[in-house]
């Protein structure tokens, strides 16, 4: 009965989280969860990991580590920063592919009306249309990447602010964790 009785005591319970993140984001994840008193058990790739690089991190923390309430509050905060920095990564590519896309598709227009005035016999028509049509085949390529590095140079230092952000709430976390 005594052993029993110690095995009772040094029972310890564990609340286990799994998160799917993409997998440029896997070792932010792994190193600032353990902040939160989370302790990294494993990683397997997500079944929408196969088209978008995602991957299945499983963590697990003791159900009595101390200010739990507050290093929940504090992991919300960090997890609402890197999903603001993943849409800013994401805004960079979003933005400059529209551009081009149009650039691309007015291009496309001016070739439709090249053909229809081959068509109609109307071959000065056809070589003036057809140039500006080229050239909307052509330039979308440079605007994606203008567009993309001028987006990138603005986003840039709004990134690097949520980083930072990201280590002040790791750090209170780990302070709450460690220093209680």
């Amino acid at each position: 009965m005594s052993a029993t009785m110690r095995n009772e005591s040094n029972y310890v319970g564990y609340e286990y989280r799994d998160i799917s993140v993409n997998g440029n984001m896997e070792s932010l994840y792994v190193d600032s969860y353990e902040c939160f008193g989370w302790q990294f058990e494993g990683r397997q790739p997500s079944l929408m990991g196969i088209t978008s690089g995602a991957v299945n991190l499983k963590f697990k923390r003791d159900r009595k580590v101390l200010n739990k309430a507050e290093l929940t509050r504090l992991q919300r905060h960090f997890d609402s920063c890197v999903s603001e920095i993943t849409r800013m990564e994401q805004s960079k590519t979003n933005y400059a592919s529209v551009v081009a896309f149009t650039i691309g598709i007015i291009g496309t227009a001016f070739m439709a009306g090249a053909v229809f005035s081959y068509l109609a016999n109307l071959i000065v028509l056809c070589i003036v249309l057809a140039v500006p049509a080229f050239i909307g085949w052509v330039v979308p390529y440079f605007a994606y990447l203008s567009t993309f590095e001028k987006k990138k140079a603005k986003a840039a230092p709004l990134i690097e602010s949520k980083y930072d952000e990201i280590y002040e709430v790791c750090e209170k976390a780990n302070g709450l964790l460690y220093n209680s």
